[in-house]
């Protein structure tokens, strides 16, 4: 289906306001650890200090920002957007095996990039671990002129993309300051590679007319020094170049020669099988209708003039369009709960900021470029990174340490934790061990395990009797654990060490399945059983409820940051 310009309208509040937040999200994106403090964020955007307070708070009720004494951090949950995108574009899905299973093939990194105006967006990386690994992530934005994906999209560029990647690549004035001349905070955007004059800016019309001659394109140092690449394109039904795949490997390993002749056939191979299964791709069935407008609509008379309305509209806008083919007005106006008018104002404005087009002149989707909205920096977080913000709030609320387990043959082991601060507290660290039989994280574990399985970890182990209150008949056992299934909760008073009680609930991945336990630990003398159920439980299901929504977002398109 042709993609079409869309007349933008005249600027409104809904724009401002959208590019407002935005333009936060990026700068923090950008950051080190994507955080900042408020002060730096508004000199950073130029966005005066109380709108930068405003926006903050809305990104923070809304989930996709939480603050950290004086800094603003993003949350894994605004990887949504990100994924958003990536739902609705059929080639993540229709790249993913092929592209894997080539990296596989030639033990050399693989990935699928797509045109995103005059640079080359990664939607799918396949790294090889080694020591000289590609540290490049899905939503990094590479310059045309510095990678082999940008000599097959300059192809089908019109003259505004060349004049405009003409004026990027232009030296800066004397007095201008240093930084990324395309105005994107995605971090990659901007790096021009070895030297940044314009002697050194590769002859991107020259490498173009090659690409378009041999069918593949090459590049031997452009991006960094060591790094060599060869790409070859995947074109649409309209003959346009649809993605690149591209194997990247290190010079110590080989030439750019070198690797093109051992990967050109195979990667020809590769390119094939996508637009095969592109070609045949079967659009999903929509998502159901978030149901979030009565949400938005609460959260403005709780915040009143601090809640940014028509920034939370509009990136509700965004998410709602993860659908093959996009939605029309209409169909968005239902999906979001929202009135048709303010469904057009916030697709207008995502229009203009360069986040939303039309297709077939009537059916709004989403762009490439949503990925610079933070995807890059946070799909690199460990399942640790993910926990361990929301053990640290669970702690400063209940005042006892909190921690994170997973399941490891008959033990648990501890994967994140965050101490209390009490003098008499509960010493153990993450990487410690323990049998999971005496212990509430245990014992949620194990509730999560297939029936045939948990009965055989029963009937094979040999719980020992650690207190006087050690459960260790496996009639016992499964009866407690049977009892942590039904309730949702495991609670052992004093089995694992006297003195010690702890409560705990499952933490589920995007499919339900119980993959970690997260719990809170105190002394008997100073929190008892009913102390647990009634003023922890409470509190310990909402961390795990913020770790799950978090994780679901993470793992979506990462599995890398589920628990491991």
């Amino acid at each position: 289906m042709p993609v079409t310009a869309t007349t933008p309208a005249k600027p409104g509040e809904s724009v401002a306001t959208l590019e407002r937040g935005l333009a936060v999200v990026r700068a923090l994106a950008a950051a080190p650890a994507t955080r900042m403090r408020r002060s730096d964020l508004a000199r950073a955007t130029g966005l005066a200090r109380a709108t930068v307070d405003r926006v903050a708070r809305t990104l923070t009720h809304l989930g996709y920002l939480r603050a950290e004494e004086h800094d603003a951090v993003l949350t894994p949950l605004l990887m949504e957007l990100g994924n958003a995108y990536l739902a609705a574009d059929p080639l993540a899905d229709a790249a993913d095996v092929p592209a894997r299973s080539l990296a596989d093939e030639l033990d050399e990194s693989v990935s699928v990039c797509v045109p995103d105006g005059d640079g080359a967006r990664f939607v799918i990386q396949c790294p090889r671990r080694r020591a000289m690994a590609v540290t490049f992530h899905v939503g990094d934005l590479l310059p045309a002129e510095r990678c082999a994906p940008g000599a097959l999209f300059a192809a089908d560029w019109d003259e505004d993309t060349w004049r405009h990647w003409r004026e990027r690549v232009a030296p800066a004035p004397p007095s201008a300051p240093a930084g990324d001349a395309r105005g994107d905070s995605s971090g990659a955007a901007g790096r021009q590679g070895p030297g940044s004059d314009a002697a050194a800016v590769p002859d991107l019309a020259a490498r173009t007319e090659r690409a378009e001659r041999s069918g593949s394109a090459v590049d031997d140092q452009l991006v960094e020094p060591g790094l060599v690449a060869v790409a070859v394109p995947v074109r649409g039904d309209d003959g346009r170049v649809r993605c690149a795949v591209s194997v990247v490997s290190h010079t110590s390993r080989h030439t750019a020669d070198s690797l093109a002749d051992l990967a050109l056939p195979r990667l020809r191979a590769c390119a094939d099988t996508v637009a095969e299964a592109l070609a045949e791709h079967v659009p999903a069935e929509p998502p159901s209708p978030s149901g979030r407008a009565d949400a938005l609509r609460t959260a403005k008379e709780e915040l009143g003039a601090d809640f940014l309305q028509s920034l939370a509209r509009g990136l509700e806008v965004l998410t709602c369009l993860r659908v093959t083919g996009g939605r029309t007005l209409t169909e968005v106006a239902q999906a979001t709960g929202l009135a048709r008018a303010t469904a057009r104002r916030s697709l207008s404005a995502l229009t203009q900021l360069g986040y939303v087009t039309t297709v077939d002149d009537r059916r709004f989707t989403l762009l490439p470029r949503v990925l610079e909205l933070g995807y890059a920096p946070l799909s690199r977080l460990t399942f640790e990174r993910i926990a361990t913000p929301h053990l640290a709030d669970l702690v400063r609320r209940v005042h006892d340490s909190a921690s994170v387990s997973v399941l490891d043959g008959d033990d648990i082991r501890y994967v994140a934790r965050v101490a209390t601060t009490r003098v008499m507290g509960v010493d153990l660290g993450v990487g410690t061990r323990l049998p999971a039989h005496p212990t509430s994280m245990g014992r949620v574990l194990l509730a999560g395990r297939p029936p045939e399985e948990l009965a055989a970890r029963l009937t094979r182990a040999v719980p020992e009797r650690l207190t006087e209150h050690t459960r260790t008949s496996p009639e016992e056992l499964a009866a407690v654990v049977d009892e942590a299934r039904r309730s949702g909760y495991a609670l052992v008073d004093q089995e694992l060490e006297e003195g010690l009680c702890s409560i705990a609930v499952p933490v589920r991945d995007r499919d339900g399945r119980v993959v970690a336990a997260v719990n809170v630990a105190a002394h008997a003398a100073q929190r008892g059983s009913d102390s647990l159920r009634e003023e922890v439980l409470p509190e310990l299901r909402e961390a795990a409820r913020r770790i799950e929504a978090d994780l679901a977002a993470a793992s979506e398109r990462n599995p890398g940051a589920l628990p491991s």
